[in-house]
């Protein structure tokens, strides 16, 4: 039993939420659950914020691992077996003492729990399908649940996780296996898109089941995601996005995350990176993804082998819509819902007001304003009944030289530091030692 006995919760507490920082959480729930009147807590699916991930993502749960001893050698992670790092170990009892204590102090209001690989894979999600357990049938927690699960574990085990979580995820880690196979031998694909099946393809049957859907047991509701790091290894930006596309068509994930590479670790398979994490990089990946999810791009429309990485001048909409300038402009009158996504400015919410807006009566520039399209960049690929707000020139350089003049650093990476933000950081820590010692005692 490899379980830490000999440490105090608030040790264990501090490495083992420190530990988390590089899983990347979901930003939202996803999933709508009242109180029955028989538990504690309820789940919202527009989701909650409380803390912050290190590079300025919003984090709504108690994000915590597990544990952070592992028996693999990933050379990318900083709690592989050979780092010399101290080790903690929670209890399931240790988790739900801690989730439901803070959920009543109105700290979080949901659990986001992955691990290390403790003795094998089969063991560790053995011990949080206990924690789970307890929290749902004994302190009858019904607040979300992300968690993580572990490659090469048995798939009973998944399925009994899978009808107590709200959301699963399952890291695919890199982009390819020849990236796993370098900086992470013990694992491969195989292992990774094993549990991702199982997950996609119960999800599926639980939505046919017989019973009255509030009466049947619901397996994962708010679906299944996974992560990559990115910069660790050699891929172009086209070869990840497209994976993420194939990861979407194939898995029917709710996400894929991309997480920068930190160089946490003196290996020579790591590349340096003298200027930090790749986080504009990562920036305009998840600025793409929402292209593939809601507006109806593809992978080989946004990028190509002869164009693998994104413009990091421009956002990866505007830089499309530059290359493909025969395309505009798009009168707003008359274009179909599609077509509107496809112009700089213009966003799902505001097509889909358009195209009511425009059965009742006609647009003007003032009321697409109003509307939340940004005029500063649609200006340039729309007219409005036939017209231009002002005269401008469907030319290349003439629509960079403008869009770049207004071009300001994302407000994700301003006054960013690396600095991994803690569940405590913004409380007096003896009031947290205070919480604690409650809670042990």
């Amino acid at each position: 039993m490899h379980i830490t006995k000999d440490m105090d919760l608030l040790t264990k507490l501090n490495i083992l939420s420190d530990a988390a920082k590089y899983d990347v959480a979901c930003t939202s729930s996803g999933v709508d659950r009242s109180n029955d009147g028989k538990g504690l807590g309820n789940c919202i699916a527009p989701g909650i914020c409380h803390t912050f991930s290190g590079d300025g993502r919003c984090v709504s749960l108690l994000k915590i691992l597990f544990t952070n001893e592992c028996i693999f050698n990933c050379s990318y992670c900083v709690n592989r077996r050979d780092n010399d790092v101290v080790r903690a170990s929670f209890t399931p009892d240790e988790v739900c003492r801690i989730t439901m204590e803070f959920y009543r102090r109105n700290y979080i209001e949901g659990l986001f729990l992955s691990s290390g690989i403790l003795v094998s894979p089969d063991y560790t999600m053995d011990l949080i399908y206990q924690t789970l357990y307890q929290l749902r049938s004994v302190e009858h927690f019904q607040g979300y649940i992300h968690v993580k699960a572990i490659p090469g574990a048995d798939a009973e085990l998944i399925r009994k996780v899978g009808f107590l979580a709200d959301r699963m995820s399952v890291n695919l880690e890199l982009p390819t296996q020849e990236s796993l196979k370098a900086l992470a031998p013990n694992k491969n694909r195989r292992t990774i898109l094993s549990p991702m099946r199982q997950i996609q393809n119960g999800i599926a049957a639980n939505k046919q089941e017989l019973v009255p859907y509030y009466e049947a047991p619901r397996f994962v509701p708010a679906g299944q995601s996974t992560q990559m790091i990115i910069g660790a290894t050699a891929e172009n930006d086209y070869q990840i996005l497209s994976v993420a596309e194939k990861l979407y068509q194939n898995f029917a994930l709710k996400r894929v995350f991309y997480s920068a590479f930190v160089n946490v670790n003196l290996d020579p398979r790591l590349p340096m990176l003298p200027g930090g994490p790749p986080l504009l990089r990562e920036h305009r990946l998840y600025q793409a993804d929402f292209l593939l999810r809601y507006y109806h791009f593809s992978a080989e429309e946004l990028l190509s082998e002869s164009k693998p990485n994104f413009n990091v001048l421009l956002d990866p909409k505007c830089d499309w819509a530059l290359a493909h300038l025969d395309y505009y402009p798009i009168d707003v009158a008359t274009a179909t819902y599609s077509q509107l996504l496809r112009v700089p400015g213009i966003g799902v919410t505001s097509a889909k007001r358009i195209v009511k807006a425009r059965r009742q009566g006609s647009l003007s520039y003032s009321a697409l304003k109003k509307m939340g399209v940004v005029l500063k960049r649609a200006i340039y690929f729309i007219v409005c009944n036939g017209k231009q707000m002002y005269p401008t020139k469907l030319e290349e350089d003439y629509i960079l030289r403008n869009l770049l003049s207004d071009t300001r650093t994302p407000r994700e990476l301003q006054n960013l530091t690396y600095h991994q933000l803690s569940l405590f950081d913004d409380m007096n820590l003896s009031t947290m030692e205070t919480v604690v010692e409650e809670i042990k005692g």
